[in-house]
């Protein structure tokens, strides 16, 4: 994992995201909607409270927002910094702050990471792991037998427990395998440092940090 800047939020967002969204927990607790839209409003069971709001009854209109966090952070899983493929890839929104727990940010930019699916899937609404825009130079570091993410020379301990919970994340084997591949191009001289810089640059990072770039590279 490396450390990942907030993108500036998206001029539509608010339009297309989030007034969609609190008008929509406008209907769920009995308000009126803030929006007005086409078709009947909402009908069936309304909470009394916003947090009592179930995570799999909120509208997922996160999902508009995907096509912008691929763009702003560069097709790039926010946890495992490998590059998400347009076919394969499977790339979702993960809410950091889990739906089940913070509603207020269920509809906020900020709140949003681009990730895998499959680590999104693990995650859940886990919670008490690094935040990939806290994250700091060498709290994590990678070995290069098994390809496992480790604990950094520079991990701070009092972020521990958090650094290993993130790691569970980081380790399916699918992960590791991945990782394995992109050493192997390299090695071979079938991708170059640049583009492996766009696609792993933690694994970049890594074979920098340790001196294991290939000659004529820097």
């Amino acid at each position: 994992m490396i450390q990942v800047v907030l993108a500036p939020e998206p001029p539509d967002f608010n339009a297309k995201v989030r007034q969609k969204g609190l008008s929509a927990i406008d209907e769920m607790v009995g308000r009126p909607p803030r929006l007005r839209r086409p078709g009947r409003r909402r009908t069936g069971r309304t909470w009394a409270l916003e947090q009592d709001i179930p995570a799999k009854e909120f509208p997922p209109y996160w999902r508009d927002a995907l096509d912008d966090l691929r763009n702003s952070y560069d097709h790039r899983c926010a946890f495992l910094a490998l590059y998400l493929e347009h076919a394969t890839g499977n790339p979702s929104v993960d809410h950091l702050l889990p739906k089940s727990k913070r509603w207020d940010q269920v509809y906020e930019w900020n709140n949003y990471r681009l990730c895998a699916a499959t680590i999104n899937a693990k995650k859940n609404s886990l919670t008490g792991i690094i935040d990939p825009v806290d994250c700091r130079p060498e709290w994590f570091a990678l070995e290069f037998v098994g390809f496992q993410v480790i604990v950094g020379c520079k991990a701070p301990t009092a972020k521990l427990a958090e650094i290993n919970a993130t790691l569970e994340l980081l380790n399916a084997p699918e992960c590791r395998k991945q990782r394995e591949e992109y050493v192997t191009c390299y090695e071979k001289r079938e991708i170059n440092l640049p583009f492996l810089e766009r696609r792993a640059p933690f694994i970049a990072t890594e074979l920098r940090r340790q001196n294991r770039l290939l000659a004529g590279d820097s």
